[in-house]
């Protein structure tokens, strides 16, 4: 058997790691959600589930709710409109403002999410984690808290000088 590359490198390509696991949960998700009849992609979730809790949102008070870009946001809009489930309107107390809002589909099937597949998802997750999974969240948030603190350019200057001053020392 080959040995794991990226696992193998660590810190290295802790990136790919994450981004294949990402991968593989959301396929796995999607799986859940079809076995459900709920055929929208995993990917659109988080904005759903944003316009659920928040109610009306701009692209960017959405891109800020999910932490991804403003293009990628509108991507997916475009996505979700097509299939009827969220509905863009002139912003209340600003005309050059576009909010967007859950059409009464959305609501449905955010409903039917809700009660059907999130907390099977939740808790299938959490048993795939084990006792670790809230210290992994605690970690994952502490590198997101330290990444937009310092980005790793910045990080990796950082510690290219601490090394060249101790090698000179």
């Amino acid at each position: 058997m080959t040995a794991d590359l990226v696992r193998e490198y660590g810190m290295l390509t802790l990136g790919t790691r994450l981004r294949r696991l990402g991968e593989r949960l959301q396929q796995q998700t999607q799986e859940v959600l079809a076995a459900a009849d709920l055929p929208v992609p995993v990917s659109h979730f988080p904005l759903l589930a944003a316009l659920d809790r928040d109610g009306a949102l701009s692209v960017g008070g959405l891109a800020e709710a999910i932490g991804v870009s403003q293009p990628a946001v509108t991507r997916q809009l475009g996505r979700l409109e097509d299939d009827g489930l969220v509905e863009s309107r002139t912003a209340t107390g600003d005309q050059r403002l576009r909010e967007v809002v859950l059409s009464k589909a959305g609501q449905q099937l955010v409903t039917r999410a809700r009660r059907l597949t999130w907390p099977q998802i939740e808790a299938a997750v959490a048993d795939a984690c084990g006792a670790d999974g809230p210290r992994l969240l605690g970690a994952l948030a502490a590198l997101e808290d330290a990444l937009q603190a310092q980005t790793l350019g910045q990080r990796a200057a950082r510690l290219a000088t601490r090394r060249a001053r101790h090698a000179s020392a």
